[in-house]
C-alpha cells in the first residue's frame, strides 16, 4: 500500500534550511566555547554573578552571560548616546544577527530591500522598569516588538517583522513561524532572534514563588532529585532560507508545528499530556516519517516536578510505542539552565553541534529517574549521560510554554560528506583572509587559526 504524500513534503531545492547561527551563552562567549563546555559536561551556572545581592530567601544561582556592557556602536552606525540608552538585549541581537549572516556567507548589505523577515522571541525585559523612570531612556520605544523592527530598519529589509511571546516556547514558535512564512512565499529568508537576561531579583523571586525554580539552584532534568530549574541568560540568532540559495547548510527544517493546551482543570501552568501527545501524533502523520527514524530527541525537560513526567509520558505514548529501539533523549538545560523564551534556540544550537561533530553531548546531573517516568524506567526512553555517537540524520526538538503553548520541530542533518573529514590531501599551505577593527582583533583570529587543524573549510 502506497503511503500518502506528506503534507510537509517539498522539492529538495525548495527545502528550508538553517544556514547561519550565532550566539552567546552562560560562560560561553560564542558557539565554539559553548560546544567545548557541553563536551566537557560543564555546569554553567553561578551564584557569584553580581546581578543582585542575595538578601532574598530564594535560589541565587543563574546562568550569566559575561561582558554584556561591551558594544561597538560605531560599527553599527549607532551614536554613543543611543547605545548607552539601548536595551542590552537589543545591542546583543544586533551583534549576533550580523554574525549569523556572516556565518551563512552573506554580506548584510546584500539583504537591503529584500523580503527578509525578522521574528524575535522576547518575553520579559528586566530593564524596562528602570527605563520608564529615566528621562533619556523613556524616549525609546519599550515594546518588545520594536527590537524586530529596529533590526529590520538597520538592515533595510521589508519582510514581516514582529515579536512572538509564548513564554518558554517563544523561540521555537518563532522558528515554526519563520518556516511557515518562507513556505507560503510571504518572505524569502528569515532571521529568528531571541534573548533572555536576568537582571532583577524580583523576577527571580516571582518564579520562585510560582514553584518552578530548583531549591538548590541546579537544573536536573528527569532526575529523582530535580525540583525545578535555574534561570539562565542567552542571546542567539538563526538565519533561515531555501536550500537552493544557501551557501552553507547546517540542517534542513523538515517540519514545524504548534498547538495549545486550552482549558485545564489543574490551572493554566499545568502541562497537558493529551495535547503534547496530540501534537506529536499529528506532526509525524503530516511528515510521513516514522518515529523509528529519529536518532535523538532534545526534550524541553526543565527539571520541574510537573513538567518532566508529562513530557516523557507523551513521548512514550506517541513515539516510543511506534519504535523498535529505545529513543535517546536529553536536555541542554542540565548544563545552562532555562533561558525561558530563548531556550528553544539553545536546543537548536546543541542539535546542530551534534550534527556537525557526530556526537550527542551528555545530559548532566542525571543519576536516578523520577519514579513516575515509566518510559525511562522500563527502557523505552534512554537518557544520554555520556558523549554518544549520533547514528542517524533526524533529530526532533520539544518546546513548551508554561501557559500551554506547545511546539515541535524536526531537523535533518546535511548529508554532504567531507572527504578525509575536511582535511587536505596535500602539504600545500592554505591562505586564510582575516580582518579586524583593531590589531588585537586580528591577533585573536590568527591565534584561533593557528590552534586548529588545517581544513579545507574554515
Amino acid at each position: 500500500m502506497n503511503r500518502p504524500t506528506p503534507k510537509c513534503s517539498i522539492d529538495a531545492e525548495e527545502e528550508i534550511v538553517i544556514s547561519g547561527i550565532a550566539g552567546r551563552f552562560p560562560e560561553s562567549v560564542n558557539i565554539q566555547k559553548f560546544k567545548e563546555n557541553l563536551m566537557n559536561k560543564a555546569d554553567l551556572g553561578s551564584s557569584d554573578h553580581g546581578r543582585w545581592n542575595h538578601s532574598l530567601n530564594m535560589p541565587g544561582r543563574i546562568g550569566k552571560i559575561n561582558n554584556i556592557e561591551k558594544f561597538d556602536s560605531q560599527f553599527f552606525d549607532i551614536s554613543t548616546t543611543e547605545a548607552h540608552i539601548m536595551d542590552p538585549a537589543t545591542r546583543m541581537l544586533f551583534e549576533h544577527t550580523y554574525e549569523a549572516l556572516i556565518d551563512a556567507g552573506i554580506n548584510p548589505k546584500e539583504l537591503w530591500n529584500t523580503r527578509t523577515s525578522v521574528i524575535t522571541a522576547i518575553s520579559i525585559s528586566e530593564t524596562r522598569g528602570h527605563m520608564l523612570y529615566d528621562t533619556k531612556l523613556s524616549q525609546l520605544p519599550k515594546n518588545d516588538m520594536s527590537v524586530a523592527n529596529i533590526i529590520s530598519h538597520w538592515l533595510g529589509i521589508t519582510g514581516p517583522s514582529y515579536n512572538i511571546d509564548t513564554a518558554c516556547s517563544s523561540s521555537n514558535y518563532a522558528i515554526v513561524k519563520a518556516y511557515e512564512l518562507i513556505r507560503s512565499g510571504d518572505c524569502d529568508t528569515a532571521i529568528v532572534a531571541s534573548c533572555n537576561l536576568c537582571f532583577h531579583p524580583k523576577i527571580q523571586y516571582q518564579f520562585y514563588q510560582l514553584g518552578v525554580l530548583s531549591s538548590d539552584g541546579y537544573c536536573k532534568p528527569f532526575d529523582l532529585e530535580g525540583s525545578g530549574y535555574m534561570r539562565s541568560e542567552t542571546a542567539a540568532v538563526l538565519f533561515l532560507q531555501k536550500a537552493k540559495n544557501a551557501r552553507r547548510i547546517y540542517a534542513t527544517l523538515v517540519h514545524g508545528k504548534t498547538n495549545c493546551d486550552g482549558f485545564k482543570a489543574e490551572g493554566i501552568t499545568f502541562p497537558s499530556v493529551e495535547k503534547q501527545k496530540l501534537l506529536l501524533d499529528e506532526f509525524y502523520e503530516e511528515c510521513g516519517i516514522s518515529p523509528d527514524e529519529l536518532a535523538y530527541m532534545e526534550a524541553h525537560a526543565t527539571g520541574t516536578i510537573a513538567g518532566d513526567p508529562v513530557e516523557t509520558m507523551a513521548i512514550d505514548q506517541s513515539l516510543c510505542a511506534k519504535r523498535t529501539t529505545p529513543l535517546l533523549v536529553g536536555s541542554v538545560k542540565s548544563n545552562l539552565g532555562h533561558s525561558e523564551p530563548a531556550s528553544g534556540l539553545c536546543h537548536v544550537v546543541k542539535v546542530i553541534l551534534a550534527m556537525e561533530t557526530g556526537i550527542i553531548t551528555p545530559t548532566i546531573h542525571f543519576k536516578n529517574p523520577r519514579k513516575n517516568l515509566i518510559g525511562v524506567i522500563e527502557g523505552r526512553i534512554k537518557i544520554v549521560t555520556e558523549p554518544t555517537k549520533l547514528q542517524g540524520d533526524k533529530i526532533c526538538i520539544n518546546s513548551f510554554g508554561f501557559g500551554g503553548a506547545n511546539s515541535h520541530i524536526l531537523l535533518k542533518s546535511n548529508s554532504k560528506q567531507k572527504i578525509n573529514n575536511g582535511t587536505p590531501d596535500d602539504d600545500l599551505p592554505r591562505l586564510v583572509a582575516v580582518s579586524g577593527r583593531t590589531e588585537e582583533a586580528v591577533k585573536t583570529i590568527f591565534n584561533d587559526v593557528s590552534s586548529i587543524c588545517i581544513k579545507l573549510f574554515f
